[in-house]
């Protein structure tokens, strides 16, 4: 795939964390929650059905090779990272529509069929998607529609998103659109750093403390 066309989905990718899950009790403001962006609420059942879409699609991309234990061992913070997407998808649509930014159908169709031809055809594309990104087939059109909208974003804010500077800017408009939407995570999954637009671990001072008192 062209570099600058996957820009978005690497800036996505290298936002992902892949820390130790937190085993913390669920947010008690919003019981049953996974995260609260804005007046929008992503339900545990709604985290846990993406899950699965990725799940269900390496086993099916794995079917043949027997690969699925190695699939799902490479991707052991599928849940964390799949709500950091879920999460990041929502800022960056209210950064771009703050910006007056908007993708269309066709846009999305055409981006769509210059990487499959860059990709060998459909299903080299959905495979690479799959394994690079944690994308299945499914979440192929928004997960372009994702990139193209803030290709168009960083485009509108005059943003190169290869220098220090174009980076710099275009993470602006993302944490001016965090702090705007005001997103809360369920601690269990960390909780959302507004000036780097990503999900980061809680603290945990108890680990400390208990290390601390059997060193001393």
């Amino acid at each position: 795939m062209h570099r600058r066309r996957r820009t978005a989905l690497t800036v996505s990718a290298a936002l992902l964390v892949a820390a130790p899950l937190l085993a913390a009790c669920s947010n008690e403001a919003h019981p049953g929650a996974a995260a609260v962006v804005g007046d929008e609420r992503i339900s545990m059942a709604q985290l846990q059905s993406r899950v699965n879409e990725v799940r269900t699609a390496q086993q099916k991309a794995t079917a043949k090779s027997g690969d699925y234990a190695q699939a799902v061992e490479k991707t052991g913070g599928l849940t964390r990272d799949t709500l950091q997407s879920m999460v990041f998808d929502r800022v960056l649509h209210q950064a771009a529509e703050d910006a007056g930014v908007t993708v269309t159908r066709k846009e999305i169709q055409d981006r769509r069929a210059l990487m499959q031809q860059q990709a060998g055809g459909a299903e080299g594309l959905e495979t690479a998607l799959l394994q690079q990104y944690n994308i299945p087939p499914s979440r192929i059109d928004d997960a372009l529609s994702t990139d193209i909208q803030a290709q168009k974003l960083a485009q509108s804010l005059g943003a190169d998103l290869e220098t220090a500077d174009g980076q710099q800017a275009f993470s602006k408009v993302l944490s001016d659109a965090s702090r705007s939407l005001d997103v809360d995570l369920n601690p269990r999954y960390g909780a959302w750093d507004v000036a780097k637009s990503s999900r980061a671990d809680a603290p945990t001072p108890w680990l400390r403390q208990v290390s601390g008192s059997k060193e001393a």
